[in-house]
C-alpha cells in the first residue's frame, strides 16, 4: 500500500470533537487506499501548561525530566485518536517516540532526529493494521531517555517520518487553508497560492510566517518531500490547501510570490569599533556563544581607522546581547564607544523565486516605501528576498503597499 502521513496540530485536536473530526479525515484515506502515519501535536494550550507546572515545580530543572513532562501531550492525543479510529472500526494503533524508535541526538528540549528505522511500523502494516498514530514532537537519545525536538517539533517530526517512510506525500493540518502571499489579518486582499517552492516556503518561514516550522521546510526540501498545508476544518477538498513542492513543478511563477514580516525585531548599533582585521569575529562570536540570533548586518564607511557596526535580533535578546557585548569590551576583546539599541523597528520581507531573472525589483521596493514615505534603517538581500527594516508603526502599511503593488493578488 501507498503511504500518507497526516500531521495535526494543536487546535486540530483541542478538543475530543476535533479529534473525531481529523480521525474522519484519516478514515477518508484509508478509503482511499493508503496506510496513513497519523503524527499529532498536544492538544491545544497543553504544553504551555506542561511547561508552566515544570517551571513551577523546579525553576532550574533537569531537562531530562523537562523532556519526559512536557513530551506526555503528545502520548494523550495519540491515545485518543486511536481509541477514536478504533471506534470507527479501522485498525489504528499509538506509538511514542521510543516505540518507533525516532532516535535522536542528546540535546534534551532542542534534539535532531539522526534516524527513524522503518522495521516496526512496517511489521505491524503487514499484520493489518492502516493507521500508525505517532506522538510528535520526541524521540529517544542514545542513552534511552526521552528527547523533544523543540517548538514546532511536530511538523519536522511528520516531514521526517515521509522521507524515512517514502511517502506518497505529507499533509499539514492547521487552522489556515493554506499558505498566503501575505497575513491575511493585515491585507485584505491576501491569496491563497495553489503552490510555492521549497526555498520561497523556506524564506518565509524564516522572516516570520508562522505556518510551517522552519526545519520541517529544510528536510521537506532536502528529502523532495511534497508537502501540502491545508486546514482541518470546513468540507473535505481534495484540491484544498497549498503544495510545497519544487521549483520545477511551478508552470507560472510571479516575481514575487509573498510578503513576509517580524515584529519583534531590534536594531543595534556598536559605535565607533576599531575597522580592523578579525573585528567582525570579535564581535558576533560573543554574541553566538550567549545564543544571539543576529540577522541583518551591515557596517559602515571607515573613517580614521573607526566604523559603526549595526545588526539586527529579536527584540527579547536585546538584553543579553548588551551584557555579552559589554563582557567582551571589558575583556579587551572589543573597544567601542557607545551601544545603541533600537526596539521599535520592524522587518518587512519580499520573496519570490522570479526575483532571480527579473531586474529591478528592489527599487520598486524602495520606490513604494518612499511614496509611503517610510525611512529604511537598514536593507539585506538574498538571490530570492530582500528585507528591510522600518519603524514598527510602519509595518502594516507597508506590507499592504508591497502587496498592492506587486499585485500579489492576481493569480
Amino acid at each position: 500500500m501507498p503511504i500518507l502521513v497526516m500531521k495535526f496540530g494543536g487546535t486540530s485536536v483541542a478538543t475530543l470533537d476535533r479529534i473525531a473530526r481529523a480521525s474522519k479525515r484519516v478514515a477518508r484515506e484509508v478509503a482511499n487506499g493508503y496506510d496513513v502515519i497519523v503524527i499529532v501535536s498536544a492538544m491545544s494550550g497543553k504544553t504551555n501548561e506542561l511547561v508552566g507546572w515544570v517551571e513551577e515545580t523546579s525553576p532550574l530543572y533537569d531537562a531530562r525530566e523537562y523532556d519526559a513532562v512536557v513530551s506526555s501531550g503528545e502520548n494523550v492525543t495519540a491515545g485518543l485518536m486511536a481509541l477514536r479510529l478504533q471506534e470507527m472500526d479501522i485498525p489504528a494503533r499509538s506509538w511514542q517516540g521510543w516505540q518507533v524508535p525516532v532516535k535522536t541526538t542528546g540535546t534534551h528540549s532542542a534534539a535532531r532526529i539522526e534516524d527513524i528505522p522503518q522495521t516496526n511500523i512496517m511489521a505491524k502494516f503487514a499484520e493489518g493494521m492502516k493507521v500508525a498514530v505517532v506522538a510528535g514532537f520526541q524521540g529517544v537519545s542514545p542513552e534511552g531517555r526521552i528527547t523533544t525536538l523543540g517548538r514546532g517539533g511536530s511538523d519536522t517530526t511528520a516531514v521526517a517520518f515521509a522521507a524515512a517512510f517514502d511517502a506518497e506525500r505529507c499533509d499539514i493540518y492547521t487552522d489556515v487553508d493554506g499558505v498566503y502571499t501575505t497575513d491575511p489579518r493585515i491585507a485584505d486582499k491576501a491569496r491563497k497560492l495553489d503552490k510555492i517552492a521549497f526555498e520561497e516556503m523556506l524564506e518565509l518561514a524564516s522572516l516570520g510566517a508562522k505556518v510551517l516550522q522552519t526545519r520541517s521546510v529544510e528536510l521537506a526540501m532536502r528529502y523532495k518531500v511534497k508537502l501540502r498545508v491545508l486546514s482541518s476544518f470546513g468540507e473535505y477538498d481534495p484540491e484544498a490547501g497549498t503544495l510545497v513542492c519544487d521549483e520545477e513543478e511551478i508552470v507560472e511563477q510571479n516575481a514575487v510570490s509573498g510578503v513576509a514580516y517580524s515584529r519583534d525585531e531590534a536594531k543595534m548599533t556598536l559605535i565607533s569599533v576599531a575597522d580592523r582585521p578579525g573585528i567582525a569575529s570579535a564581535i558576533f562570536t560573543p554574541l553566538s556563544e550567549a545564543g544571539i540570533n543576529v540577522d541583518m548586518i551591515v557596517q559602515n564607511i571607515s573613517e580614521e581607522g573607526r566604523t559603526d557596526m549595526t545588526f539586527s535580533c529579536p527584540v527579547g535578546q536585546v538584553a543579553r546581547a548588551e551584557k555579552a557585548l559589554q563582557e567582551a569590551k571589558t575583556a579587551g576583546q572589543i573597544n567601542y564607544h557607545d551601544l545603541v539599541a533600537d526596539t521599535d523597528v520592524a522587518k518587512v520581507s519580499i520573496v519570490g523565486i522570479g526575483m532571480r531573472s527579473q531586474a529591478g525589483i528592489a527599487a520598486k521596493m524602495f520606490e513604494v516605501l518612499a511614496r509611503e514615505g517610510i525611512n529604511i534603517k537598514v536593507i539585506t538581500t538574498s538571490e530570492i528576498k530582500i528585507s528591510v527594516l522600518i519603524d514598527r508603526k510602519y509595518m502594516e502599511l507597508a506590507v499592504q503597499a508591497l502587496h498592492d503593488a506587486f499585485e500579489l493578488e492576481k493569480g
